[in-house]
């Protein structure tokens, strides 16, 4: 993916919805606003910010809510029943969006607000699908963030045909009719330009340099035990993306080299018995033979039904990963930020 930051020059004007999710975040939750607040202050379009809280067990809730009343009605809290982790925050704030551009980033300032708009600029520009943000100077660990990252970030690329230099980073900016067509649960974030490009073409995802600061307050929620998580994910990503409309091909391989191996081995034992007679009752290669047939005949039955059932359950319209908090009080309408001059002529 080409990493130009080509940009229009005439302002852009697209109604944009930012979407962030956060946990245990409430040292970060005033100065990031202020943050969002300066990055869009040029803005030419309306722009609305959503902010998911996961969760919280701190003051994280509460002082989203101040900073709310104190914005404006164009900033929304979004509050979850429990922790359902960040890929379904995520997913809340999308069905809560109603812009025609939907922007994510994370809440622990460590991604800049003031690359969006020209990330926006280069979405609209080059009629793109989705532009991600590229951490190309990253401010982390180099053995526990960087060094894990850059080979998974290979390992994604290689598998699913989308070549990104940085999966991680949660700075991305979509086409609104494009990721709410996404349906994301488990911790599929990881892997969202995979599955936009299950519903678009992959040249229209590009991705931009971005901007990455060191993490000033708070503690991170990523270690290395996320690695194995990556992987067993990665294997669904793989299935979906390229066996989608054909399950029982990713399956039926699998089931046709266990199959082929067990029919080989009761065949050359019903050799043996027939034409040499010998006794095959007590030979662990009978055992072994039956085993792999039966294994053949699981894989091309319970997995394609169980992988099916999944999807269908998850992409039946009515089924959400998170449940949404009933809010207190009554609430204001909600609205858009407008720009500067926009507010005043009105």
């Amino acid at each position: 993916m080409t990493t130009d930051t080509p940009t229009s020059d005439t302002p852009v004007s697209e109604s944009l919805s930012i979407v962030i999710p956060m946990y245990n975040e409430e040292d970060n939750v005033v100065p990031l606003l202020a943050r969002v607040h300066e990055g869009l202050a040029g803005y030419a379009g309306p722009w609305e910010l959503i902010l998911v809280d996961d969760g919280s067990t701190d003051a994280t809730v509460a002082r989203l809510q101040d900073e709310a009343r104190r914005y404006g009605s164009h900033v929304r809290v979004v509050t979850l029943q429990r922790n359902f982790g960040q890929t379904a925050a995520m997913q809340a704030g999308i069905d809560h969006a109603r812009g025609t551009v939907v922007a994510m980033l994370d809440g622990d300032l460590q991604n800049d607000p003031v690359d969006i708009p020209r990330m926006v600029a280069r979405l609209v520009a080059e009629d793109l699908d989705m532009v991600a943000g590229w951490r190309k100077n990253r401010q982390d660990n180099l053995w526990l963030r960087k060094v894990p990252s850059r080979i998974a970030n290979r390992l994604i690329a290689r598998i699913t045909g989308v070549h990104l230099h940085d999966y991680g980073c949660s700075l991305k900016v979509f086409r609104g009719d494009v990721i709410r067509d996404v349906r994301l649960y488990g911790e599929m974030h990881r892997f969202i330009p995979a599955w936009v490009a299950s519903l678009t073409s992959p040249a229209r995802i590009k991705e931009m340099v971005v901007n990455h600061h060191a993490r000033k307050f708070g503690e991170s929620k990523y270690g290395l035990s996320r690695v194995y998580r990556v992987l067993l994910d990665l294997l669904s990503v793989y299935f979906f993306m390229r066996f989608r409309a054909r399950p029982g091909h990713f399956f039926g391989r699998i089931g046709l080299v266990f199959g082929a191996i067990g029919g080989v081995a009761l065949t050359w034992l019903l050799g043996v018995k027939l034409f040499l007679g010998e006794d095959i009752g007590t030979r662990p290669l009978l055992l072994v033979g039956i085993l792999f047939v039966v294994m053949a005949v699981q894989f091309l039955t319970t997995g394609v039904l169980s992988e099916l059932l999944t999807r269908t359950y998850f992409e039946s319209g009515t089924t959400r990963s998170y449940t949404v908090r009933p809010p207190r009080g009554e609430q204001p309408e909600p609205g858009w930020k407008q720009p500067a001059g926009r507010a005043a002529r009105a």
